[in-house]
Parts: structure tokens; sequence; C-alpha cells
């Protein structure tokens, strides 16, 4: 599957993690949305939908910008990424 990175998703509001694919040829903001969505499913309703969800890379401590192509950032396999609402 050149076309996803599958990454693990930790989301502490909720304490669990999620293993996902993410497609690399969408942008952040978008990942963020899809994200926020499939996790609120997952967790009935205890992840709260959001508009105000940010990614960060668990290991680098550096937040996504939401403008940004998956493919343009260091997201690779294997990456350990946080969702976090502000």
């Amino acid at each position: 599957m050149k076309n996803k990175v599958i990454v693990k998703i930790l989301v502490p509001e909720i304490d669990e993690s999620y293993d996902v694919y993410l497609p690399i040829n969408k942008k952040i903001g978008n990942i963020i949305e899809l994200l926020n969505k499939s996790i609120n499913e997952l967790s009935n309703g205890n992840f709260p939908l959001s508009s105000n969800n940010v990614l960060y890379n668990a290991d680098k401590k550096n937040i996504y910008q939401s403008d940004v192509l998956l493919a343009n950032t260091d997201i690779r396999n294997g990456t350990r990424l946080i969702i976090l609402s502000r």
C-alpha cells in the first residue's frame, strides 16, 4: 500500500490508542476530521466531536499544520501520533 501509512494514534483524553491507515495524499486537516469522527464512533461518544483538534508527533513533539499534505510531513509507517482537543 504505497498510498497509505500505518500509524498509532494515541488519544489521552479517553486513554486509548488505535492503529490506523492514513492516506498520504490528504491534508492533515482532512485527516484530523476523519480521525475525530472515527474515534468518536469507536469510543461510543467518549471522545467529543471538535473542530479544534490538533495532531502531534509523540516522539518529536511537533504539531502538524492542517494545510500540509501528509506526504510532505515526517509521518511514516510506525509513527506515533497524539490527537488532542484544544
